[in-house]
């Protein structure tokens, strides 16, 4: 049976949950899962927990994710090593890191448009014309969405806050933050992060700090939604039962 989860990296302890259903048989290999809606009700967590757990096990290749059709049993646990599992343990999920920049970066906009320079401005161009012609190669975007971002906090020059959004920005290149990237990420959404990033040069720019805040907060909960939209979500949105059958429920 599923219990209600504690608060502590609760995307782990609710992939432990259900990796240990599996290895008990609960869950056969080539069975669909509960849909994350019912696994969230179940667990008492939300839907990005349930997903960032999903993602985990995915990695790990104890499930395999069917985009519109649910998440499927691939086989059962095989021993891992501790070093691996120790790192896995270790690592902040998704939606994890990106509150934790939603939090950190807003307070350096507003501070940025108080220093803002025309030197500063033509830093920030110089990466969005860079920007605007690699919505086909997500590497190149990534590197130049970093390079934005910790332009932007070197505007007020402080080393230790333009390092700390490096190394917070480059958590995003774990393999769960990737594999989950892979399900959403697509040249629309980098249009969308590229119009965003526009907002954000245009507010600082201006030097409002209150609108260069509302401008950076507006992206980075962008980024939360683009990677929200549920894995099975066409099943959720039909009447009835979902495809393959119901998800068996009597195992909750």
């Amino acid at each position: 049976m599923f219990a209600a989860i504690e608060p502590r990296r609760l995307y782990r302890q609710v992939a432990d949950q259900i990796r240990t259903l599996i290895e008990s048989g609960e869950f056969a290999v080539g069975e669909r899962l509960p849909g994350e809606r019912e696994l969230a009700e179940k667990l008492g967590v939300s839907r990005p927990t349930i997903r960032e757990a999903l993602i985990a096990l995915e990695v790990e290749g104890l499930v395999h994710i069917r985009m519109g059709s649910g998440i499927y049993v691939t086989r059962q646990q095989r021993e891992k090593p501790a070093s691996v599992q120790a790192e896995a343990e270790n690592l902040e999920g998704p939606f994890e890191l990106l509150r934790a920049r939603a939090l950190i970066e807003c307070a350096i906009a507003e501070e940025a448009a108080k220093a803002i320079t025309p030197a500063h401005v033509d830093a920030l161009d110089d990466v969005l014309t860079k920007m605007a012609s690699t919505f086909n190669d997500p590497r190149t975007s990534i590197a130049l969405d970093r390079t934005f971002h910790t332009t932007i906090a070197g505007i007020i020059e402080n080393a230790a806050l333009n390092r700390f959004v490096g190394e917070l920005f480059d958590q995003r290149m774990t393999p769960y933050f990737e594999k989950l990237a892979s399900y959403f990420e697509s040249p629309a959404s980098w249009r969308e992060a590229f119009e965003e990033h526009r907002a954000i040069r245009d507010a600082i720019a201006s030097g409002d700090p209150a609108h260069a805040k509302s401008a950076m907060r507006h992206h980075l909960l962008q980024s939360q939604l683009r990677f929200s939209k549920s894995f099975d979500e066409e099943l959720e949105s039909e009447k009835g039962h979902p495809a393959g059958g119901r998800s068996r429920s009597t195992k909750i």
